[in-house]
């Protein structure tokens, strides 16, 4: 595979300038991706915005497609359907890509069965560092500097064989609002499907985490009943592990008893309100079956 086999596609929400200066840098990019598929969920922008959006639309550096709702699954849906290429890479729309990026992710696919890479992301701080591997691919660190298959992907530096992530469905649309855990749950599904996931440390970016926009558009998730934030995690609990109860306690308490929540006790009434909202919510969404394209369950 190279650059010319790969669609990067970029859900953007609320966020204008920072978007603006990643498409700028995924340009400037050599070997260039084919195309660069923006998939927007954002109600308004500010004029300058729009305008430069529409400036890059018709020079052909960009496709833009807008969306009315914001759901992350269902833009990356969106992008799955509409990509022209057999590779399709996933960024986020405040990252800083390195100059092998493209070229990583499209050379990780020299193995056949290899179905998805997920490449190095450092946080702001970060570095990259080599890690012990985890029990639990759930705790998986992404600034790892060794290439290793796993089985779990973060979708800010995903990229995936077009053709495998439709035969499994996708992005399971019912995972709403911060739709926490949806990642897992693809890449579970891809393994479970014979695929294989490989990390691989030399795509890397760096993601610099804007403090608005985004997932940030749904709120403080330490303040807040809304079930947005916790009903992607109990969802998946739901779908995917044995020891559901354990696990959905655990995250009651890491997420109500925190040490931020001892300091400023008047929110933990809220932020318990919103985990078990998010937990009614996931039970309702289990029985009505996962949202996926084409009906694949």
């Amino acid at each position: 595979m190279n650059a010319g086999d790969v669609t990067i596609a970029i859900p953007t929400f609320n966020r204008g300038e920072i978007l603006l200066q990643t498409i700028a840098r995924l340009l400037a990019v050599e070997p260039r991706a084919k195309e660069i598929v923006v998939v927007d969920q954002t109600a308004a922008h500010p004029e300058a915005v729009e305008r430069s959006l529409r400036d890059f639309a018709q020079r052909g550096d960009i496709r833009l497609i807008r969306l009315p709702q914001p759901s992350i699954p269902h833009a990356m849906n969106t992008a799955l359907l509409e990509a022209t290429t057999s590779l399709v890479l996933f960024l986020d729309d405040d990252v800083e890509p390195s100059a092998a990026l493209v070229s990583a992710h499209a050379a990780g696919f020299a193995d056949e069965t290899t179905h998805a890479v997920v490449g190095q992301i450092l946080q702001p701080g970060q570095s990259p560092q080599h890690h012990s591997r985890p029990a639990d691919d759930l705790e998986f660190r992404f600034n790892h500097d060794e290439a290793v298959f796993i089985t779990n992907v973060m979708a800010g530096n995903l990229s995936v064989r077009r053709d495998r992530a439709l035969a499994i469905g996708g992005f399971d649309e019912n995972f709403v609002g911060a739709a926490y855990r949806f990642e897992t749950d693809f890449a579970l599904r891809l393994a479970a499907a014979g695929g294989r996931i490989r990390f691989e440390p030399h795509a890397t970016l760096r993601h610099l985490q804007l403090a608005t926009g985004g997932l940030r558009s749904y709120g403080d998730h330490r303040t807040s009943a809304s079930p947005l934030h916790a009903t992607g995690d109990y969802y998946f609990a739901l779908r995917h592990r044995s020891d559901f109860w354990r696990y959905a306690l655990r995250r009651m308490r890491r997420n109500v008893a925190t040490r931020w929540h001892l300091r400023h006790p008047w929110f933990m009434a809220p932020k318990l309100i919103g985990e078990l909202r998010g937990l009614r919510l996931a039970f309702a969404l289990r029985r009505r079956g996962p949202a996926l394209l084409k009906g694949n369950r």
